[in-house]
């Protein structure tokens, strides 16, 4: 039976990691006759003495050492050592996400939302509909952000693992973060706000406001004009 963990807490989402299979896959390229060996745990695709194979480190290095007599050539590739945490995975998300994203597992996202090239996202976040992560941009550990949010490119929500005394950065519906801000451990952004680019945001943010610098401050209500030059484009989310 498969152990539930509330990844809203920190202390749960540590145990996760730690009770987690860590794992080092590898991927090889052979060349050899190895149509008569024993591949156990290990994946293999290919014939005519040319193969690919995945499989954990310890399996692969094991083989190949077993049966180098056998293998003309033979190329490793890896992109990872003792991962707690797969990637998600992508095929039954209602969203659009571009190549080059890395979102790990156990993150919500919702609808139409759009996550673009580079953008990292980490366990414990929740992305609301509609919501566009630009290229670049990081939502940190237990990250929450509502509908119809562009975060821009660049931009960092910090996340809250460790320390664990932190609550979670909450950014409203409707939020616009402009590219290269950062919202630190904690902060609340209130629902239709604007942030400013390059801003550093210590301390909440209430409903409906423009805010900027560094440390960011209330600068204006938003406005018909701020409300035109922030404008969400339903067509980039179909």
């Amino acid at each position: 039976m498969e152990t539930k963990y509330d990844l809203t807490d920190p202390y749960q989402i540590a145990k996760y990691i730690k009770e987690a299979k860590k794992s080092t896959p590898l991927k090889v390229y052979l060349q050899g006759n190895i149509s008569s060996c024993n591949l156990k745990n290990i994946e293999c695709y290919g014939s005519n003495n040319f193969y690919v194979l995945f499989g954990e480190s310890t399996d692969i290095c094991k083989f190949v050492d077993e049966n180098r007599n056998k293998i003309e050539q033979f190329r490793i590739e890896q992109d990872r050592r003792n991962s707690a945490i797969p990637l998600i995975d992508l095929i039954n998300i209602d969203a659009r996400i571009e190549p080059g994203a890395i979102i790990r597992d156990k993150v919500k996202i919702g609808k139409n939302a759009v996550i673009m090239m580079g953008a990292v996202i980490n366990i414990g976040a929740e992305i609301g509909e509609g919501t566009m992560i630009d290229m670049n941009a990081v939502v940190g550990a237990r990250g929450k952000l509502g509908k119809n949010v562009h975060l821009g490119a660049g931009a960092v929500v910090a996340g809250v693992l460790e320390p664990p005394s932190k609550s979670p950065c909450e950014i409203g519906d409707d939020v616009l973060i402009g590219a290269n801000s950062v919202i630190l451990e904690g902060v609340k952004v209130g629902k239709g706000s604007v942030i400013a680019a390059g801003s550093i945001v210590i301390e909440d943010v209430p409903d409906g406001v423009v805010a900027g610098g560094t440390p960011a401050r209330i600068l204006k209500s938003v406005d018909d004009m701020t409300k035109g030059k922030t404008k969400i484009l339903a067509d980039l989310r179909k």
